[in-house]
């Protein structure tokens, strides 16, 4: 495979002469936080528009701020900005009939549901409620909003509920008394709410009524904490039942990815009753099809793992009975939408490093390809057409349109193009060599900016997290390649064994085992790399990682040392016994690790990096988060404080106010030049510095 060079720029020629006579200049995390990003597009009921979101960054605020557009399918006007000027709004849908266009917004002072009338252009309020609102669904009749807020379970009204939090916030003592995990999530502390679902009617002015319970009796979020939205989900066709997915509390939560499908009356007439409660695994993403006798689902297989393959099932709902539709795919389905026939499904699916957009046929399960990632991962179908958000390792996410079934991609939307109009995109490659048991395996390999044929320039050899995730042909936020290739360094990364893509046995082969066949990859694959491409110095490379990657950096640190002038671990793992008490989602450890530490207490010191300190010598950053609940932060404190005690030269950054991936535009810049800053300093000299 040739280096490519950027699609954007490819699209975007003829954007006018300064591109062409500037001269140009590296992308830079400036770069990287300024961009507007476009997501979830939606497509109107009668397919000549499409709504979406833009996120806009506000550097004096140092925060996101999103609105909604719409733009034209035919392309015969641009792109304009829908919500007035400094209303923040999200999560565009748009009524069944295609009149109204509804969405969040927090201009209240409170995040609520408003509106957009087409015929007049009014924006006006809908919900005005004592609680914040969390997502939101519109029936197909357009009669009824499903809505979820956090309420306490034992509150008869919200605001029982409003008031009760509001004497939390001002409370004589502080202490707090847990009987049960868990105890915080991702980054926030319990206060024993949980999102349940409501529905509410809309009357003839527009706005909703009092809504009512539907999940009653429901001991679970709905939707899923921490990152559920309204895809789990889903009113029939007759808008008469909701279906939703949740996960069972009780005592075993932090422990369970028991999600089930519950199907109640949207009235809240009947006690949600459980359909998928024999399948002790995750049941999630319901989707009706127009008929309304077949109900879609991504379901797993093994209970207690959050990676598994994810199936695309349908439930017959007069039987009961439900079937895989695609058994023979050996990959995860993400995303599903049905056609108006009911014959045919859409979903966006993870594949050898990219992810792509397919259809199903629901009759034979056949799948066929209908355009190629980059990443594609947010879609609308409808009046037969496709419309999707684009995205890859040079171009951020712009929308394009496709006919369906065989159409070319059209772009629909040309955000970002002033912004990047002087940038040098660098050009990259994916490879592949034999990894761990001669096993293919896949990477990527970016130029430098600067790229000059016969110069060797220094590595970023980044290895991503997950651990069951992929480093692929994306335009990511956080981990962007363009970022190092514009300071001059050629980036690595390879998607090891346990990357999803690569069928769900490679996935697969990481847990309990993660730095055994992982590692050998990277080794390979390194090896690979500086064989294959020749502007790669091998004598001034460093590797970076977060999460899991973090962890392999720390284990790297004293297992494979060598090749490295430097090492850079964010929220990694240090000691993988403490993680396996101190970590939030408890099925995460005990699925890798086979059981708790007291259970296997050899699988989590088999690859513990705590246990090889001794051989540490490469100089290391350490980036920690204090919000970070999944990694906690004396997992960093404990490798920083390594490290000073075995006089390796270390640094330690440290964020009180970020999670476990930094989102705040200040820290992001912060966080970038840091990094860079501590790569360049152990790499610009050509004499190798430990």
């Amino acid at each position: 495979m040739r280096f490519r060079t950027s699609l954007l720029i490819m699209l975007l020629a003829g954007v006018g002469c300064a591109a062409v006579s500037a001269a140009p200049r590296p992308f830079d995390v400036r770069d990287l936080v300024s961009l507007q990003r476009v997501s979830d597009p939606r497509l109107s009921p009668g397919g000549k528009t499409v709504a979406f979101q833009v996120r806009s960054t506000d550097l004096e605020a140092n925060k996101g701020v999103t609105s909604i557009w719409t733009v034209a399918v035919d392309g015969s006007a641009k792109p304009r900005q829908l919500t007035p000027a400094g209303m923040v709004a999200n999560s565009p849908r748009f009524s069944p009939d295609g009149r109204l266009l509804y969405f969040m917004s927090s201009k209240s002072g409170s995040s609520q549901v408003w509106r957009h009338d087409f015929a007049n252009g009014q924006v006006r309020q809908v919900t005005d409620l004592p609680l914040d609102v969390g997502s939101f669904r519109i029936a197909p009749d357009g009669q009824s909003l499903a809505l979820s807020m956090e309420v306490f379970g034992d509150c008869a009204d919200l605001g029982c509920t409003r008031k009760r939090l509001d004497s939390q916030a001002k409370p004589k003592a502080s202490g707090v008394l847990y009987n049960k995990l868990f105890v915080r999530h991702w980054d926030t502390w319990k206060n024993g709410t949980r999102s349940q679902l409501f529905v509410s009617r809309l009357g003839q002015d527009g706005t909703a009524s009092a809504p009512v319970l539907v999940s009653r009796n429901t001991d679970g979020d709905v939707p899923s904490k921490p990152f559920g939205d309204d895809a789990e989900y889903a009113f029939s066709p007759d808008s008469r039942s909701i279906v939703f997915a949740a996960r069972i509390a009780g005592t075993t939560e932090p422990w369970s990815t028991n999600l089930d499908l519950f199907l109640t009356n949207a009235d809240g007439s009947t006690v949600p009753a459980n359909l998928t409660a024999a399948n002790k695994a995750t049941d999630t993403a319901p989707v009706f099809a127009p008929d309304g006798k077949t109900l879609f689902y991504r379901a797993m297989q093994r209970p207690g793992f959050e990676a598994d393959r994810l199936a695309v099932t349908a439930l017959d709902m007069q039987t009961r009975v439900a079937r895989e539709i695609a058994p023979t795919w050996d990959r995860s389905v993400d995303n599903v939408q049905v056609s108006a026939d009911g014959k045919t499904l859409y979903a966006s699916i993870g594949d050898q490093g990219r992810n792509s957009l397919y259809s199903i046929d629901v009759a034979t399960g056949k799948p066929t390809l209908l355009a190629r990632g980059g990443a594609i991962n947010e879609f609308s179908t409808g009046q037969g057409r496709v419309v999707f958000a684009y995205d890859d390792l040079d171009s951020p996410a712009n929308l394009y349109t496709q006919k369906l079934p065989r159409g070319k991609p059209q772009p629909l939307t040309q955000f970002n193009a002033d912004r990047l109009a002087g940038v040098q995109f660098s050009a990259y490659e994916q490879f592949e060599f034999k990894g761990w048991n001669n096993e293919p395996v896949r990477g990527f390999v970016m130029k430098p900016w600067n790229y000059t044929r016969g110069a060797k320039y220094p590595v970023a050899f980044i290895i991503h997290g997950g651990p069951q995730g992929s480093m692929g042909d994306h335009f990511h936020y956080r981990w962007n390649p363009q970022t190092y290739a514009g300071q001059g360094f050629a980036v690595v990364f390879i998607d090891f064994h346990g990357s999803t893509g690569y069928g769900q046995a490679f996935t697969d082969s990481i847990s309990r085992d993660w730095g055994g066949k992982p590692l050998e990859d990277l080794q390979k694959g390194w090896a690979a790399a500086l064989a294959k491409f020749d502007f790669l110095d091998g004598k001034r490379a460093c590797a970076l990682g977060a999460s899991y990657g973090g962890f392999m950096v720390n284990w790297i640190a004293g297992n494979w040392p060598d090749p490295w002038r430097c090492l850079v671990s964010h929220d990694g793992v240090f000691d993988k016994r403490m993680m396996g008490y101190a970590t939030e989602e408890l099925w995460f450890d005990e699925w890798e690790h086979g059981g708790t530490p007291f259970e296997k207490p050899e699988i989590y010191e088999k690859h513990n990096p705590v246990a090889h300190v001794a051989k540490w010598k490469v100089p290391m950053l350490i980036v920690h988060g204090q919000q970070d609940f999944r990694i906690p932060v004396e997992q960093g404190l404990g490798a920083f404080t390594a490290l000073q005690r075995r006089g390796v030269p270390s640094q330690l950054l440290y964020f009180p106010d970020e999670n476990h991936w930094v989102l705040k535009p200040q820290n992001s810049i912060l966080w970038h030049d840091t990094v860079n800053a501590w790569v360049k300093r152990w790499t610009d000299s050509p004499l190798a510095v430990k």
